[in-house]
């Protein structure tokens, strides 16, 4: 909840804000001019200062200056009478979060402070995040495996970049973790990232939190709302199960892409944003174009730079160090006895397919230092792992393919063009031009290896 002042020199109104505002948790104080609101900010510190244009002695504008003035951070939203633009307009440039028109519902306060408060919340979200960058983007991000290397390696490389990153893998392998890298690593860290999960909303409630709305766009919209793009502008939008968007909102998305602009749902205003897109998916897109569910010029626009997340069956080296690692998050408690894996313990998490990958594991962490109690070492009961393992994926194996060489070729679009030929050249010698063992290798689809080899002119064995 909030602490709000309100200046309003309207006894109804001022007394009207102020009950329902109180009633519904805020602490609030109320003051008739703004002189006595500039001494009230003076002696105390308010999240949200609700002023009046039109009052006698100091007027809103000249209220709302001082009060950034005495504490940015202060959000105002001013009160103005129905159709004076002009100074709505005036109030925003000095800084006003938002305004609102006389005569005006409570419903409509109620939202706007609703809205700043979300916003509070994201911006004390990126300062404490850029705080822990270092523990949770890098010490967070746990593995020793090659293909992690290589990984950790490419991160580094494209976090400076403004192109758009696809990251791939299944559920669970910590694509979001690796989004966060990117974005914390760039010269975007010290704005927002915006995660937006496409997958759990509805098309017209995912182009409303992409887009924004107006007021009357629909209903319930009681007035204008910022979308994510407004809210990272400057920073990142991580777009976590991007195959799941529908082809209406595919379009909106290219267009942003294309265009860097975009309107609100139900306005007809033209914003421009500067936003990094780095999305994620665990589908197959190349089937979901086949099908016609994805667009390939979308697709395109998406993963200029690639990065594929290995299931945790695919580098099972890093199995003790993340079970380890969460056995500390979760076992550690003051002046009780350092928890331990049994050799045995181990083991077990080592013959364990793991469908679930990393969240998975962490689960079962977390759960057998629940059933652990006051014991200190985890025995392969305390896992209660699933007697049939599941099946893991088949893989095929490709001759003499170096570390070296799976490590380079990792993300090939950040490569430049005759540095992507070499390698592709390479890894199909290496295969023995056997396609489905070099897309096997390079983390990527047939067809798109096929595409590849077309655009860079490979038509045959070359360079052995």
């Amino acid at each position: 909840m909030s602490v709000i002042l309100i200046a309003e020199d309207q006894d109804s109104v001022r007394e009207g804000l102020k009950k329902a505002l109180g009633e519904g948790g805020h602490s609030v104080t109320g003051v008739n001019d703004g002189t006595k609101a500039l001494e009230e900010l003076k002696a105390k510190t308010y999240d949200i200062l609700i002023t009046d244009i039109k009052m006698p002695g100091m007027d809103g504008i000249e209220l709302l200056n001082l009060a950034k003035k005495l504490n940015p951070d202060t959000y105002v939203i001013v009160i103005t009478a129905f159709g004076s633009v002009e100074t709505a307009v005036a109030a925003m440039k000095a800084g006003a979060y938002d305004y609102i028109n006389k005569p005006f519902s409570i419903d409509e306060m109620e939202l706007l402070i609703k809205n700043i408060e979300e916003k509070k919340r994201i911006l004390e979200e990126r300062e404490f995040l850029s705080e822990e960058i270092k523990t949770r983007y890098n010490k967070h991000i746990i593995g020793n495996s090659p293909m992690m290397k290589a990984i950790y390696s490419t991160v580094d490389k494209v976090a400076n970049s403004d192109s758009a990153v696809l990251i791939r893998g299944e559920s669970g392998t910590g694509k979001e973790l690796i989004a966060g890298a990117i974005h914390y690593k760039s010269a975007r860290r010290d704005k927002l990232l915006i995660r937006v999960s496409c997958a759990a909303l509805t098309e017209s409630l995912l182009e409303s939190e992409l887009f924004g709305h107006e007021k009357g766009a629909f209903t319930g919209a009681i007035s204008r709302r910022k979308g994510r793009f407004e809210l990272a502008d400057g920073g990142t939008l991580f777009l976590d199960d991007i195959g799941d968007i529908s082809p209406s909102t595919q379009v909106k998305l290219l267009r942003v892409l294309q265009e860097k602009e975009f309107e609100r749902v139900g306005g007809t205003e033209t914003l421009k944003v500067d936003v990094r897109i780095v999305s994620a998916t665990h589908k197959d897109l190349e089937e979901a174009i086949k099908s016609g569910e994805f667009r390939e010029d979308l697709y395109y626009r998406l993963n200029v730079i690639f990065i594929y997340m290995p299931p945790l069956r695919e580098k099972k080296e890093d199995i003790p160090l993340l079970a380890n690692f969460f056995l500390s998050k979760y076992g550690k408690k003051p002046n009780k006895p350092i928890k331990s894996f049994a050799p045995q313990s181990i083991d077990a998490l080592m013959n364990y397919a793991w469908p679930g990958n990393v969240r998975e594991l962490e689960n079962v962490i977390e759960r057998s230092v629940v059933l652990l109690g006051d014991e200190e070492i985890v025995m392969p009961e305390h896992l209660l792992l699933p007697v049939s393992k599941p099946k893991p994926r088949k893989i095929i194996e490709a001759k003499e393919i170096t570390l070296e060489t799976m490590a380079k070729a990792v993300n090939l679009r950040s490569m430049l063009q005759d540095w992507e030929k070499q390698q592709l050249i390479d890894i199909l010698n290496k295969t023995e031009w056997v396609q489905t063992r070099a897309a096997k290798v390079l983390g990527i689809p047939r067809t798109s290896l096929r595409y590849k080899m077309k655009k860079l002119g490979i038509t045959g064995k070359q360079g052995k």
